[in-house]
C-alpha cells in the first residue's frame, strides 16, 4: 500500500482453525495475514493477525478506520454449554415451557432406544414465574402486582444468576409488564448483571420461539460483553482505536454496544459474511444468480443469493440433531431471527474419517480444529482429515502452507492406513474415498438451499472459497450440472473480505394479526414509521446518511398455524397497497406448495429492514500486464483424479497470473491461502480482477444473469 493520508479497513474472521484479518483501503488495494486460531482465546489470535498484516503493509494503526469482526463465539457458548448463570422468568403457569420444547426424533435418533431431548440453558429450579396475563391483542387480564414482582426478583438474585432472560406471555403485544420486572431484577442484582427482555430482543408471537431466543440471549450476553470489550483493550494496545462492528446473522453489520446488548443476532456471523462475500462476487462479474460455497478447516457452508441479496430465513435451529444446521424444525433451540438461509455441515479440512462397527466410512462432523491439525500438520494430530487425503492426492504441495503450517505426506499416509485397512483399500484408495465423503456431505447441503427450496442449481453460478473449498468446487459443480465455477481472488480469507464489504443494518418485527381485508391502512403506516424510528436510533443514522428501508409483512391464510413473508411495495401504505400484498401472497403461496387457494388472509407479522451505507472497500481491476503463460507455470506433481492413478499435472502459481490466462484441466492453481483444482473436464481462466473461473468443457463463457 502507498503512504499518505489514506483510510484503511480491517475485516477479521476468527474460524475454527485460523484466524483471517484484510486490510484493505478505500483504492481496492487489499492484504492479508493468515494465523492459527487461539482457541483458548480468540482475542489473542485477533490481534496478533491485525499487528502482522499492518507491519507487513507498513500501516499507522490511526489510519484505520472501521474493523468489522466475524466470530462465532455465540455459537460455541451455545454448543458448548459455556455460558452464563442464567435465571428465567416467564407467566405463572408456563414454567415448564424451556423444558418440554419441541424437540422430536430425527435421522439417526429415530431407532434410538435411548432418546433424550436436550436440556435447555437455563435449569427448571432458576425459572421463576410472575402472575400476570396478556391476551394476544394486548388487552391486560391481569395486571402484575409490584409486591410480589419484587419478591421474584430477589428470588432471582438469592438463586446465584448473573444473566436473566425475561419472556412473558404476548409481551409483544403489550411489553410493559416485562418492563416492569427487568426494572426490578436490574435493581436487585445490581448494574453489572444482564438482563433482558423479549419484547426487545424480538417482539414476535410464538411463546417457546421468543423465548429461546431471549434465553439464549441472555446465557451468551456476558460472554460477549467480555470478549467484545478485552478484545477492545488488545486493538487499542497496538494502537487500533477505531469503533468495533460485529457481522449480524442476516448478512448485516452491527455495532460493538449493539452486538453487546444483543448477541444472539450474531449466531451466523462468520457463515453470514462469506455469503455476502459470494454475493459481491456476483455483482462483479455480472451473475444474478449465485451458490455460495465456503470450505474451511471445521466445517462447509452453502447459500444462494440473487440479484445480490441473501436468502434470509426467520426460523432458524442452533444446537441441533445431525450434522446440517439452520431450518430443522423440531431439532435443536429456535431463534426468531433473521438469519442469512445456510446449510451447514461438519466437512472441512479437518474433519476426522473414521470406519464405524459396521464398515462404513464417515468423515465429519468432528475435526481436529487448529491444535493438533490434521496430522500432516506434524503438531501431533494422528487422526487422519479430508486434508490429509488431499494431501496424499497430489492436491495439496507438501512443505510450507500459509499461517506457519508444513505439510508432511508421510504423516498423511500413516495417519490414512487404519482407514484404508479398515475398508480393505489401499492407502491412495483410500484418500480417494474420503475425498468422495467429504464431497457427498457437501453436495447435501448444496441440495439443501436449492434443490429442497424448489431452486434448479444449473442456472446458477457456484462462488467457491476458504481454504479447502477450490479443491473441491469443481467436482461439486460437476453432480449437480453447474457449468461454471468463480474462485476469487483472496479466496481463503474471502469470509473476512465480506465483512469489509458490508453495510450497517439492522431489522425490527411488530405482530399485528388481523384479517387483511380489516386492516387500518393509517395504522399499519403509522406502526412502519415507529418500527423505522427504533431502527434508525439503533443505527445511528445521521441526517443526510445514505440509508435504504425494506418493509415487508408475514401473511398467511387464515386458520393456518405458519406464514409467508411478502415484500410491501414502496411508498404510503394504502387500500392499493393491501391488494398487491394479496397478490403477491397467493404468487408466493403458489409458489411454496404448488395449490391455488381462494381463502381469507390474514397480516401476522410486520418487518422492517434499514441499511446504513458506508465506506468500504471495492476491488479494483488488476493492472498487471501480459505475462507468457509457460513462465506462469510453477512446475508439475502427479495428481489423482481417480480412485488411484495419478496424472502429472501442470502447477500454476495465481500470483503470476495475468487477466486473460487460460488453460485446460487438469491443472492445479496455487495461491497464498488456498489451493484450485482444476479437474479433467473443466478449463480455467483469469478475469480482469484476476477471480479464477472454472469452466466444464463446451460451456459458454458468462455469468448467469
Amino acid at each position: 500500500m502507498t503512504t499518505g493520508a489514506r483510510r484503511c479497513f480491517l475485516g477479521v474472521d476468527v474460524g475454527g482453525t485460523f484466524t483471517d484479518v484484510v486490510l484493505g483501503d478505500s483504492d481496492g488495494r487489499m492484504a492479508i495475514a493468515k494465523v492459527t486460531t487461539t482457541s483458548d482465546d480468540p482475542r489473542e489470535g485477533v490481534a496478533l493477525g491485525v499487528a502482522e498484516v499492518l507491519a507487513s503493509e507498513d500501516v499507522d494503526p490511526a489510519e484505520v478506520v472501521r474493523l468489522v469482526h466475524g466470530t462465532t463465539l455465540a455459537t460455541n457458548v451455545i454448543l458448548q454449554r459455556t455460558g452464563s448463570d442464567l435465571a428465567f422468568v416467564t407467566t405463572a403457569g408456563f414454567g415448564d415451557m424451556a423444558l418440554l420444547g419441541r424437540e422430536f426424533r430425527q435421522e439417526d435418533d429415530r431407532f434410538n432406544l435411548f432418546f433424550g431431548t436436550p436440556s435447555p440453558p437455563v435449569p427448571r429450579h432458576r425459572t421463576f414465574e410472575v402472575r400476570e396475563r396478556v391476551d394476544g391483542q394486548g388487552k391486560v387480564l391481569l395486571s402484575p402486582d409490584p409486591v410480589e414482582v419484587g419478591a421474584v426478583a430477589e428470588q432471582v438474585a438469592s438463586s446465584g444468576a448473573t444473566a436473566v432472560a425475561i419472556c412473558l406471555l404476548h409481551a409483544y403485544a403489550m411489553p410493559a409488564h416485562e418492563r416492569d420486572v427487568a426494572e426490578a431484577c436490574r435493581s436487585a442484582l445490581g448494574k453489572d448483571a444482564f438482563v433482558v427482555t423479549s419484547s426487545e430482543v424480538w417482539p414476535e408471537l410464538r411463546e417457546y420461539e421468543r423465548a429461546m431466543t431471549t434465553i439464549m440471549c441472555a446465557y451468551v450476553g456476558p460472554i460477549m460483553n467480555r470478549y467484545l470489550a478485552g478484545l477492545g483493550e488488545r486493538l487499542r494496545s497496538i494502537g487500533v482505536v477505531c469503533p468495533i462492528e460485529v457481522m449480524e446473522s442476516s448478512g448485516g453489520v452491527m455495532s460493538a454496544s449493539l452486538a453487546s446488548r444483543r448477541p444472539v443476532y450474531t449466531i451466523e456471523s462468520g457463515g453470514a459474511a462469506g455469503v455476502i462475500a459470494a454475493g459481491a462476487v456476483g455483482r462483479l462479474i455480472g451473475a444474478g444468480r449465485v451458490i455460495s460455497f465456503d470450505m474451511g478447516g471445521t466445517t462447509a457452508k452453502t447459500g444462494v443469493v440473487r440479484e445480490g441479496v441473501p436468502d434470509i430465513s426467520h426460523d432458524f435451529h442452533v444446537g441441533g440433531a445431525g450434522s446440517a444446521s439452520g431450518r430443522r424444525a423440531g431439532s435443536g433451540f429456535p431463534l426468531k431471527i433473521p438469519v442469512v438461509d445456510m446449510a451447514e455441515v461438519g466437512a472441512g479440512g479437518g474433519s476426522i474419517a473414521s470406519v464405524d462397527s459396521g464398515g462404513r466410512l464417515r468423515v465429519g462432523p468432528r475435526s481436529s480444529g487448529s491444535l493438533p491439525g490434521p496430522a500432516c500438520y506434524g503438531r501431533g494430530g494422528s487422526e487422519p482429515t479430508v486434508t490429509d487425503a488431499n494431501l496424499i492426492l497430489g492436491y495439496l504441495h507438501p512443505g510450507e502452507l500459509s499461517g506457519g503450517v508444513s505439510l508432511s505426506v508421510d504423516l498423511a499416509r500413516k495417519a490414512l492406513e487404519p482407514v484404508a485397512a479398515g475398508l480393505e483399500l489401499d492407502v491412495v484408495s483410500a484418500a480417494r474415498a474420503v475425498h468422495d465423503v467429504a464431497n457427498a456431505e457437501m453436495a447435501a447441503a448444496i441440495r439443501v438451499v436449492t434443490v429442497q427450496r424448489g431452486i434448479d442449481p444449473r442456472d446458477f453460478v457456484l462462488v467457491s472459497f476458504g481454504g479447502a473449498g477450490p479443491m473441491h468446487a469443481a467436482e461439486l459443480a460437476d453432480t449437480f450440472g453447474i457449468d461454471q465455477v468463480v474462485v476469487p481472488r483472496a479466496a481463503g480469507v474471502a469470509s473476512a473480505v465480506g465483512l469489509i464489504g458490508s453495510d450497517l443494518a439492522v431489522e425490527r418485527v411488530r405482530t399485528r394479526i388481523v384479517p387483511l381485508d380489516a386492516v387500518d391502512t393509517d395504522e399499519i403506516e403509522g406502526l412502519f414509521v415507529e418500527l423505522e424510528r427504533e431502527a434508525t436510533s439503533e443505527l445511528g443514522v445521521a441526517d443526510g446518511a445514505e440509508a435504504t428501508v425494506t418493509r415487508s409483512v408475514d401473511v398467511r391464510y387464515r386458520g393456518q398455524a405458519h406464514q409467508l413473508i411478502v415484500p410491501v411495495p414502496a411508498g404510503h401504505v394504502r387500500p392499493g397497497t393491501l391488494a398487491e400484498i394479496r397478490d403477491a401472497f397467493a404468487h408466493r403461496y403458489r409458489d411454496a406448495y404448488g395449490i391455488d387457494r381462494s381463502a381469507p388472509t390474514e397480516l401476522v407479522n410486520l418487518r422492517l429492514r434499514l441499511v446504513r451505507r458506508v465506506e468500504k472497500v471495492e476491488p479494483s481491476a488488476d493492472g498487471s500486464p501480459e505475462v507468457d503463460p509457460a513462465s506462469a507455470q510453477a512446475g508439475h506433481r502427479p495428481v489423482c483424479f481417480t480412485r488411484s492413478e495419478y496424472v502429472d499435472t501442470p502447477v500454476h502459481a495465481w500470483a503470476t497470473l495475468a487477466s486473460g490466462w487460460r488453460q485446460p484441466g487438469p491443472a492445479i492453481v496455487e495461491g497464498t491461502d488456498t489451493t484450485v483444482v482444476v479437474p479433467p473436464g473443466f478449463g480455467v481462466e483469469t478475469d480482469r480482477w484476476r477471480n479464477l473461473t472454472l469452466r466444464r468443457d463446451g460451456s459458454e463463457p458468462g455469468g448467469s444473469g
